[in-house]
């Protein structure tokens, strides 16, 4: 009977906060209203798969799938390098790489903006050794630069949370039978670590596909991704039965994205950092 008592603040916590506001967005994007008159209406998702709206979605795909496979490349070595260091230095070394992370979200985006302005500091540094400015501002690549600042924490933490749980015995009798590093690596420790990849790999490609702030921080409204056009129709336009069917639209591809990876996790114990 406590544990009951004690799950009721839980279940009202999750039905204010999640499942009412996720009924009120399912709600307004299959409802439309032209002035006095409302109905029910699947237009809105029809709505969303015009050209127009294809293009800003493939571009938001295409720019997260690019940041996903950068910090994944810097995150593997990263946490590769973090868990084989000494026990006494991994959590100095984890608190400087997460020292960044506890400044405010839209701060750190300013910083990169400082930096990369023509007239910031890089541009400057580059000027006085005579390589000239580097006009990456407002392009593409500033915002993928943004997006694997911001989110590489969450390739590294995971991958190294199964990196420092896989058994050493197993690393020593692969050297006892004759695998040289390279060898072990391959056949044991990644093998062993795809729990932590697959994972990363989610929770940096999810913020990634639906980032609004950086795109538009670090883009300078030059183009358009889905978090944009959600905020938008939201803030700006006023559909938001058009936006909610957007948001739809994108927690179905994330929800699907989630599923494929986790075929792939033949481990069912693999990292939760939830």
């Amino acid at each position: 009977m406590k544990r009951k008592n004690y799950a009721y603040p839980y279940l009202f916590w999750m039905t204010i906060f999640a499942v009412l506001p996720l009924f009120l967005v399912l709600l307004y994007s299959l409802t439309f209203k032209n002035g006095l008159k409302s109905g029910i209406t699947f237009s809105n998702f029809v709505r969303f798969f015009e050209p127009i709206y294809l293009e800003v979605l493939l571009r938001s795909i295409n720019l997260a799938l690019i940041s996903t496979i950068i910090c994944l490349l810097l995150g593997y070595p990263i946490a590769y390098i973090i868990s084989k260091a000494n026990i006494k230095h991994r959590n100095t070394l984890i608190l400087l790489f997460l020292i960044p992370m506890w400044m405010n979200f839209l701060l750190r985006t300013y910083a990169w903006m400082t930096l990369l302005e023509k007239n910031g500091i890089l541009n400057k540094f580059l000027t006085s050794i005579g390589l000239g400015p580097l006009n990456i501002m407002y392009t593409n690549s500033a915002v993928v630069l943004g997006m694997v600042y911001n989110f590489l924490p969450f390739m590294v933490l995971p991958i190294y949370t199964v990196l420092i749980k896989i058994d050493r015995s197993l690393i020593e009798a692969a050297n006892d039978l004759g695998a040289n590093k390279i060898i072990t690596f391959i056949k044991v420790t990644l093998p062993l670590s795809l729990p932590g990849v697959i994972s990363g790999i989610t929770m940096v490609f999810m913020p990634s596909v639906t980032t609004f702030a950086i795109s538009r921080l670090l883009g300078g409204g030059q183009f358009t991704l889905i978090g944009n056009l959600i905020e938008q129709q939201f803030i700006n336009v006023g559909d938001w039965n058009f936006g909610s069917a957007i948001s739809i639209v994108m927690m179905v591809i994330i929800l699907i994205s989630m599923g494929i990876m986790n075929r792939f996790d033949k481990d069912k114990e693999g990292v939760n950092l939830w």
